[in-house]
């Protein structure tokens, strides 16, 4: 491939869904990023501006998009990521049409396209949505390390499900691809007893994972329910037929339900078992290809490397010298891998970059704020308030991380109660996540070291018995607890100095950390959009790029 290194990069994740139902179904999260020698300026998840979760409309909107940062007219090499839908980009008004060839097997690069753009004929490229989300460690964790083994793990990519490559001597090299696993990330995205349990509908599907994971820590595996769940194909087709898992509970365990009650112990062993069957046979593949290959680093990637209790165990047997997940794992990032290839093909390598990507259309980039400020946030918060947090650029991924977050204290089981349902309108079993400096990751883990994941909140904790009580409100229960660590100050200056602030002058180590969003709606991304939230949530306070406004 003849690439320009003069040129910049635009990278696009906008394949069209199969159908028109006013909700993704197969593809979700579209997004873009702009890439200019080796950095990236621009990248916006579409649903951050759109308000509309897991938007999929970019070849509707597409014009305005480039416009707004004004990217039309521009020449810039393009690249495209595909789905299992297809290879194709059209627009809305026709200005775009991209066409790629079709792949019987999957490659190992990028792959040329054919486009027409706005009226002229431009050189464009394309990369399977497996290799994109590999490839969106880049920007984020540097280089892959040599003798690294790569896994993409989602619901469905171009071909396959699953895919496994390794990456030595300076180069990728496949391994496997194929749908063996899809019967366990179809426990977590397509099953129907899971809709049923979650109380989700179809338009629910991509919030189905995050609230079964969840919901299943309430629950117990059983043995005896893996066996039954297997010889009934899971329930997976029983969407209009929810009577056939009700008579099989009552002949087989003589339990006696006619609806889907949350907190029936029955419905959270089931879930619990869902959770411990994905766990044991995807680590049981991790294992066997560490075996295979003897790599010594792992970078997992696609949505299922959301999954906190796979993370967390497979960190903790240290098979691997180190693992990496980036913090966009989801198909939210794919935009950013495609791009990260192309960039590192034109200059040999990229900047390292934090979490805070999301910029479209944001002008307060960098804000500066006084000590006072930080003192009268820090009272707010010790008064029992809850107060939104939108600072500067938005995180990449689906977690909030501090610039994007609803803050309160950790101490309180009822303030957390209060945050999650009253204020952000969650069910009832869903766990709120902390935020605390190192020093205290370390205080209640009894760890002396915490892993850098903790970074962007990909790992559970055991929090140490003597200290739960101080943080009980973030404390699941089975005594862990989804910590994001902040290592040191340049990674967040304000969440460092808040959380500093809170732990000399007010003895608080922790702070209740969750996504700055109510139910059902993307996370915040403007200012605007952050008043609008805050006062529909009937938050207390929020700071507004450094700047606190009570509301009222």
């Amino acid at each position: 491939m003849n690439l320009d290194q003069s040129k910049p990069t635009l990278a696009i994740y906008g394949i069209k869904d199969i159908k028109n139902s006013g909700f993704p179904v197969f593809v979700h999260d579209h997004n873009v990023t702009f890439f200019e020698n080796g950095k990236v300026t621009k990248h916006i998840q579409l649903e951050r501006i759109s308000r509309n979760k897991h938007d999929n409309t970019l070849d509707k909107c597409i014009y305005n998009l480039l416009k707004s940062e004004d990217l039309l007219g521009k020449d810039y090499d393009i690249i495209f990521v595909d789905n299992v839908i297809g290879r194709a980009f059209i627009s809305d008004d026709g200005e775009i049409h991209f066409e790629a060839n079709i792949q019987n097997k999957l490659s190992e690069g990028i792959e040329k396209g054919k486009c027409w753009w706005y009226g002229e004929e431009k050189d464009a490229y394309i990369l399977n949505h497996e290799l994109a989300h590999i490839y969106s460690c880049l920007p984020f964790f540097g280089d892959f390390r040599e003798d690294s083994l790569l896994i993409h793990f989602d619901g469905g990519a171009s071909l396959s499900n699953f895919s496994a490559w390794t990456y030595r001597n300076q180069e990728i090299s496949k391994l496997e691809y194929h749908w063996d696993l899809k019967y366990l990330s179809s426990l977590f995205n397509a099953n129907a007893l899971s809709f049923a349990i979650i109380g989700a509908k179809e338009f629910d599907q991509h919030s189905v994972p995050g609230k079964l994971m969840g919901f299943a820590s309430l629950g117990k595996y059983s043995e005896k329910i893996e066996k039954w769940l297997k010889q009934n194909d899971y329930f997976q087709d029983i969407w209009k037929r929810k009577s056939i898992f009700f008579e099989k509970a009552k002949k087989d365990f003589d339990v006696k339900i006619k609806s889907f009650d949350q907190k029936n112990l029955f419905l959270q062993d089931i879930a619990a078992t869902f959770q411990f069957i994905f766990q044991r046979d995807f680590i049981e593949k991790v294992d066997e290809l560490k075996n295979s290959t003897n790599a010594k680093y792992l970078y997992l990637t696609g949505g299922s490397a959301l999954n906190i209790l796979v993370n967390s165990e497979i960190v903790n047997r240290k098979l691997f010298n180190d693992v990496f997940i980036p913090p966009c794992t989801n198909d939210s990032g794919l935009s950013i891998g495609a791009g990260a290839l192309v960039e590192r093909l034109k200059h040999g390598k990229l900047e390292r970059h934090s979490p805070y990507l999301n910029n479209w259309e944001l002008t307060n980039r960098e804000i500066q704020y006084e000590k006072t400020v930080i003192e009268s946030i820090a009272k707010l918060l010790m008064e029992g308030k809850v107060i939104g947090i939108c600072n500067e650029n938005a995180e990449c991924g689906p977690r909030a991380l501090g610039n994007r977050s609803i803050l309160a204290l950790a101490n309180s089981k009822k303030l957390a109660k209060k945050v999650s349902e009253e204020h952000k309108r969650r069910e009832w079993y869903r766990p709120v996540a902390p935020i605390m400096l190192d020093k205290n990751s370390k205080y209640f883990t009894g760890l002396e070291n915490i892993h850098h994941l903790s970074k962007f909140m990909l790992l559970d904790f055991n929090i140490l018995p003597d200290k739960i009580e101080e943080i009980e409100g973030v404390v699941h229960i089975d005594g862990t607890s989804r910590i994001q660590t902040i290592y040191s100050r340049d990674e967040n200056p304000f969440m460092y100095d808040l959380l500093e602030e809170l732990d000399v002058n007010h003895s608080i180590k922790a702070l209740i950390n969750t996504s700055f969003n109510v139910r059902g709606e993307p996370i915040v991304h403007t200012t605007n959009d952050a008043i609008r939230s805050a006062q529909n949530m009937k938050l207390d306070a929020v700071v507004l790029n450094g700047k606190i406004q009570i509301i009222k």
